[in-house]
């Protein structure tokens, strides 16, 4: 690996496209070749490693798990996880870059609820700091009926300490 730091390939998927070879602790000789591509916009280690090099987190995948527009007419409106598997590896043939094909069973994370695979993708999110949006919270907060009620106080130090606040769309609260 340290003899192609600094090097950088063709997309296999995407004619004009350059992409860095970028050094990442989690990628060892010990889990593979010791190379792997990075999807930031789909796992906190690919996260971490574009935000360190200042890479954009293009999502080429939508929230119903199809790829976009963005990532090519060949594999838009594709499942990643059904038809766009086989699309892109019928692409790297056609690109001659497939070096070699066989069934591998990834360990991706499952849904508790239908114990279907998921595919983990970044979302926008905005952040505040804002001593207004704390007063308000702490006020709604002493509104909601909580069960046992000695934890209010509790929820109301913690929202004291907070100095950044996330404001969300990716679920809705008290689902795991």
């Amino acid at each position: 690996g340290i003899d192609l730091a600094d090097g950088s390939c063709a997309h296999p998927t995407i004619p004009g496209r350059v992409s860095p070879l970028l050094p990442a602790n989690h990628v060892t000789m010990a889990k593979g070749t010791g190379l792997v591509h990075t999807a930031p916009a789909h796992g906190m280690e690919d996260y971490s490693v574009a935000s360190h090099h200042q890479l954009p987190t293009d999502c080429l995948v939508d929230e119903s798990g199809v790829f976009t527009e963005a990532a090519g007419p060949e594999l838009q409106n594709k499942s990643v996880l059904e038809e766009g598997t086989e699309a892109v590896i019928q692409m790297l043939h056609a690109a001659g870059s497939l070096l070699k094909e066989e069934k591998y069973v990834h360990s991706y994370p499952y849904d508790w609820r239908t114990k279907k695979p998921m595919i983990i993708r970044a979302s926008k999110q905005w952040f505040v700091n804002t001593a207004s949006v704390k007063a308000t919270a702490q006020e709604v907060l002493k509104k909601v009926k909580v069960v046992p009620t000695s934890a209010v106080n509790r929820m109301l130090e913690m929202l004291d300490r907070r100095t950044f606040w996330c404001i969300s769309r990716q679920r809705c609260w008290g689902v795991p």
